[in-house]
């Protein structure tokens, strides 16, 4: 397992893999984020890493900017799997609730869902902004948790230009 950092104009953030796919990204300090240097390589030379970095560089300047999904490797239960394919399909500059993502699983399944169970499994995200959680708000479009801070939230919204009154 393998680690680099990145310094973000938001702070510091720790990026984990296995040598070919991302399997973490955090903020440093971030909550349900652990990480113990002694259990990892420092190797700032992988290529996902590169990728990683690359695409940070352009999302903090500002651009518009994709990255390659078939390099992320999240973990987490079935359940919090589908709340990230889920994530993964909001659009750059564009926002959901956690009930909007709630009723997509309802209906793709045919039974209830908790919008507090998709806000349970979005808080667990392992990659932030590449999965892109901060997109999700609460009721009304209102900001709400975000396990990097919600001061951190509003500024990837800001970022991308959401149009949500929220932040404005």
């Amino acid at each position: 397992m393998y680690f680099s950092q990145y310094t973000s104009p938001l702070g510091k953030i720790f990026i984990l893999s296995d040598g070919e796919q991302l399997t973490k990204m955090a903020f440093e300090g971030q909550k349900y984020f652990s990480f113990d240097e002694k259990k990892f390589v420092e190797n700032n030379d992988l290529e996902v890493f590169k990728k990683v970095k690359e695409f940070l560089d352009k999302y903090f300047s500002g651009q518009k900017v994709s990255f390659d999904q078939n390099l992320l490797k999240p973990s987490g239960s079935v359940f919090q799997m589908e709340v990230y394919r889920e994530l993964l399909n909001i659009e750059y500059g564009k926002t959901l609730t956690y009930k909007d993502i709630a009723l997509k699983l309802a209906y793709k399944h045919n039974k209830r869902m908790s919008a507090r169970a998709v806000g349970n499994a979005v808080a667990k995200n392992p990659i932030i902004i590449l999965i892109p959680c901060h997109r999700v708000l609460g009721q009304n479009g209102k900001i709400t948790g975000y396990s990097a801070g919600t001061d951190k939230k509003i500024e990837l919204l800001k970022i991308e230009n959401s149009t949500n009154k929220e932040i404005n």
